[in-house]
């Protein structure tokens, strides 16, 4: 190989590996739905793990998550890689060594070199570093200008020479402090955004935002867009939200990608184009967008627009899993509450899971007065988010504060929690956090007997021990405590302080799963995708991992989409949802579907029941079970489709085989009863009957009414068929009744006819006789206490 060639080469792999820089350089800048990794501090590690683990979020993983036979196999097929590379290059590296000496500097030479313009060097190369005011200047600057344009020295010293030049046209200068100005009204409008929590503040942000898209600012422009889809802050304006990201996607933003595709995967604004809409989520994706990798991950999942791949699957749904689980903290992420607008409708008493604000505020009083328990409940409801109260750790640390001032070792527990991690509001302790886990594990605390061993297993302010980590590990996990079930679970899968055992690994995982422990969701998805410790199963792991995805930092949109619903905003609502439904989260596409339902109009009067139709399918293939019974009766009653009995009664047959549906079971009754989709058939119709008023308590009246009609019918039916005229004359009444069974007939007749002459002389003579006329006195309605209920 010549010289020329190996300097290409050479050349080439320098360029190729600072693109790379370049990409992942852009993709932390562009990507805000990205989850930032968090890198332990050095005390956090623990100093002696095994080669080959990594450490997340208070977790220890195998950075393969391969078994120790697949581990072995590779070590010995890169031992045979790395002796085939050693001599190669102990035959290659002389020559190299003396290529890189002599060749180096030309390829220097052949590096761009800035060259001034105009001034009084033009056309001539920049000296870097040059003297300006007793300064060294590695690069252009724009000091000693008052017009801000940035210039260079073509000598060293500038003072002495007077050798200098532009480094940039007028118009580049222009449009360089254009773009300044927009970052500047950018930053501005970012700042009253996340420092305010009240409306009319962030309205006031989005302003900064619109003036900074309007001079094409990348990130002011994704903000503005998504606000004017989602209509957040803004007036929801699709048409103007699509011309933004139509110009976000030719400048190759991500985000702006995955939110073209989105508009054309519902038909927003646009034709309805799946092609197009699986283009833009895989550009999106491509560019390191963690939405369009998940919206990616469901397609694959469920087959829609691409061929169903479990494998294509598992590899968008890691991907994205291993952001999340790098996001989550020792305190827990937020709380993701999954309301069903369906359900809420169906039944209006059943609790939603939302904590009204009067209940909140006896919450408070209760606390205000002393009451530790609401104390405590209240500083984990701030800490975590959720049921509708927004996450407040400054309110979280005040109501801990007071229960652990109170003896309450669940407060003490969780506030070494919030010392351990740090935030804005508590500084990052390792002693502080160290002494309220004492004091609560001393009490027989789980939580605290968890922290405890976390301070043991990482050394946090104290020396690494792993076998009295593994001592209050296993005292929280007797306790029941997900957080002690997942750190014993991590010890056994790594092999630290104990004997590798992957069995038991498994146990505890699957203990800390039952309690929703997100990362126990993470590490069993890690072992059935890669085989260890359990038979390998691509569709369990997808399984796992999409329930670790949906609890990333987007599923807050639920709780917006629903306060927007709540608030009569439908449009901005469905849009929510239609997003979310998109990502795969079964709840929003049955909420989508429930909001379409009632004629949304945001899409054509044409267009809401076959669209109602798609969500509500995807819904129900996903195991919600009045997704599966809408269905039945979209088919039933042609909406959005024609009518097909068949397809409805099967729908309501699997809702009634797999999900034991009183509502499809009944359903199956009427449909036997009156032959539709099915051969006729009354016997079959009350066992269905039965079975309904068996499944639920609330099906007993229809069915008692149902089975009457039946009655009824079978009756008619049963008469229909059999002569009465040849059933009378083959009746002889002698012989039933005896011989005098008139008489006895007459005997009767006369009774009930006395009996009833008698009632009414009764009648008549209980009827007062007034002596005159007397004025009506008008009656009093009774008090509204004693009205008897409506």
């Amino acid at each position: 190989m010549g010289r020329r060639e190996l300097l290409g080469l050479l050349l080439l792999c320098l360029a190729v590996l600072w693109a790379g820089g370049l990409a992942a350089a852009d993709e932390e800048g562009n990507q805000e739905e990205s989850l930032e990794s968090k890198t332990l501090s050095a005390e956090d590690q623990v100093k002696d793990h095994s080669t080959g683990t990594r450490v997340v979020a208070g977790q220890i993983f195998l950075e393969s998550g391969k078994s120790d036979s697949q581990l072995e196999d590779e070590e010995n097929f890169h031992s045979q890689e790395e002796e085939k590379e050693n001599s190669l290059e102990e035959l290659n590296s002389l020559e190299m060594s003396n290529l890189l000496n002599k060749d180096l500097d030309e390829a220097e030479l052949q590096s761009p070199v800035l060259t001034a313009i105009g001034g009084t060097a033009d056309g001539e190369p920049c000296h870097f570093p040059f003297l300006f005011m007793e300064k060294e200047y590695a690069e252009c600057t724009a000091d000693g200008r008052e017009d801000g344009r940035l210039w260079c020295a073509t000598t060293y010293d500038y003072k002495k020479d007077q050798k200098w030049g532009f480094c940039e046209t007028e118009e580049q200068s222009n449009k360089r402090r254009q773009m300044q100005e927009a970052e500047d009204v950018y930053q501005t409008g970012m700042k009253i955004l996340n420092e305010s929590s009240k409306k009319a503040q962030k309205k006031e942000a989005y302003q900064y935002l619109l003036k900074a898209a309007d001079m094409n600012h990348t990130k002011a422009m994704e903000k503005v867009s998504y606000a004017l889809l989602f209509g957040d802050y803004l007036k929801q304006n699709i048409q103007s939200s699509k011309e933004l990201l139509e110009k976000l996607t030719e400048e190759g933003s991500p985000k702006g990608q995955m939110a073209l595709g989105f508009l054309y995967a519902s038909g927003l604004g646009v034709n309805s184009s799946q092609a197009k809409a699986l283009v833009y989520y895989t550009f999106g994706a491509l560019g390191g967008n963690l939405i369009a990798h998940m919206i990616l991950g469901y397609r694959y999942w469920a087959g829609i627009g691409v061929l169903q791949s479990c494998e294509s699957a598992l590899t968008h749904y890691r991907l994205v899993a291993n952001h999340v689980a790098s996001d989550i903290s020792l305190t827990g992420g937020t709380v993701v509450q999954r309301i069903r607008l369906a359900d809420e409708v169906e039944n209006p008493g059943m609790a939603s899971g939302m904590l009204e604000e009067d209940l909140i505020q006896y919450y408070q009083f209760l606390a205000e007065k002393g009451d530790v328990q609401a104390q405590v409940g209240l500083g984990q409801l701030h800490l975590h988010g959720g049921r509708g109260v927004e996450q407040n750790h400054q309110r979280a640390f005040e109501y801990f504060n007071q229960a652990a001032n109170a003896g309450n070792s669940h407060a003490m527990a969780f506030l070494g929690k919030m010392y351990s991690e740090g935030s804005d509001v508590v500084p990052q302790s390792n002693e502080t956090a160290l002494q309220y886990f004492k004091k609560a594990a001393d009490m027989g605390n789980p939580v605290g007997q968890s922290g405890l061993g976390m301070a043991y297993l990482y050394g946090r302010g104290v020396p690494v021990n792993h076998e009295l980590a593994l001592k209050y590990f296993q005292k929280a996990a007797e306790q029941g405590w997900v957080d002690g079930q997942l750190q014993l679970g991590s010890m056994y899968y790594n092999g630290i302080g104990v004997k590798r055992d992957y069995k038991q690994a498994l146990k505890y995982f699957n203990l800390a799963s039952q309690g929703g422990h997100i990362l126990a969701f993470y590490n069993l998805a890690q072992m059935h995708a890669t085989g260890t410790g359990v038979m390998r199963s691509c569709h369990t792991a997808v399984e796992l991992f999409k329930n670790v995805c949906e609890r990333g930092r987007w599923s807050e949109r639920l709780m917006t989409a629903y306060n927007s619903y709540k608030d009569g905003d439908s449009n901005s609502a469905v849009v929510q949802y239609l997003l979310l439904a998109e990502q795969g989260y079964e709840v929003a596409q049955s909420n989508a579907a429930f909001i379409l339902d009632q004629k949304a109009s945001i899409v054509g009067e044409n267009e809401t029941y076959p669209r109602a139709l798609l969500h509500w399918n995807r819904a129900a293939s996903q195991g919600y079970t009045v997704a599966r019974i809408k269905l039945g009766d979209y088919h039933f009653y042609g909406f959005g489709t024609d009518v097909d009995y068949e397809t409805a009664f099967i729908h309501y047959r699997l809702a009634s085989e797999q999900q034991h549906s009183a509502q499809a079971m009944f359903n199956l009754g009427y449909m036997h009863e009156k032959g539709l989709g099915i051969k006729q058939d009354i016997h079959l119709a009350k066992r269905f009957y039965d079975m309904a008023a068996e499944a639920s308590p609330d099906a007993q009246v229809p069915v008692f009414l149902a089975l009457c009609k039946l009655g009824v019918i079978y009756s008619l039916q049963y008469l229909r068929e059999i002569n009465i005229r040849e059933i009378f004359s083959h009746i002889d009444m002698d012989q039933l009744l005896g011989p005098e069974w008139d008489l006895y007939l007459m005997t009767i007749i006369a009774l009930l006819l006395g009996t009833i002459i008698a009632y009414r002389q009764r009648q008549h003579q209980a009827l007062p006789r007034p002596a005159g006329l007397r004025p009506a006195v008008p009656q009093q309605e009774p008090p509204p206490e004693h009205q008897p209920p409506q």
